[in-house]
């Protein structure tokens, strides 16, 4: 399945708005204000929560639990080590963790399991908003994949508002 998000233009939470490869809003992605941790919930059109996304407060690195109906779906942390590219652990329950590397810089990457590929973003250049599209084979967890590439480009904003500081 293809998705397209697409950053708000005007945007006090930056909310995104998830759309299929038609055009047709699919999911929403809220980013809660006034929480004292970083915390994003995924909705449905309907308003009902699929899934929260939320900052460890304590931690090294960048680390984001993803929860669906009160259980850990995933954690998501940015590798330590990043000597050629950057990269992205998804700790899974079970055998199935997933591993996203490529240019996130470029906004560029590639979720596999097992060596497999399983999940693709990539970013478009020409448009007003930041929009992404994320292919998704058939038969994997849409929700925690599209949840994951938020989590990207969350580090990557903080990575650049944090740049943007030390100039």
């Amino acid at each position: 399945m293809r998705y397209v998000l697409r950053e708000k233009l005007i945007s006090i939470g930056e909310d995104f708005t998830i759309t299929d490869d038609r055009g047709h809003p699919v999911f929403i992605v809220d980013q809660k204000l006034l929480h004292i941790r970083d915390e994003l919930h995924v909705l449905d059109m309907q308003g009902k929560e699929l899934a929260k996304i939320q900052r460890k407060l304590i931690s090294l690195r960048p680390v984001y639990e993803i929860w669906r109906d009160g259980r850990q779906l995933a954690v998501v942390r940015r590798a330590f080590i990043r000597i050629l590219r950057d990269k992205f652990d998804v700790d899974v329950p079970g055998p199935d963790d997933l591993e996203i590397q490529g240019d996130f810089i470029n906004h560029n990457y590639a979720f596999t399991r097992h060596g497999q590929t399983v999940a693709n973003v990539t970013k478009a250049w020409i448009s007003l908003t930041d929009t992404y599209g994320v292919d998704i084979q058939d038969g994997e967890d849409d929700v925690l994949i599209l949840a994951c590439a938020v989590v990207i480009e969350r580090v990557n904003d903080m990575d650049e508002d944090h740049a943007k500081v030390d100039k």
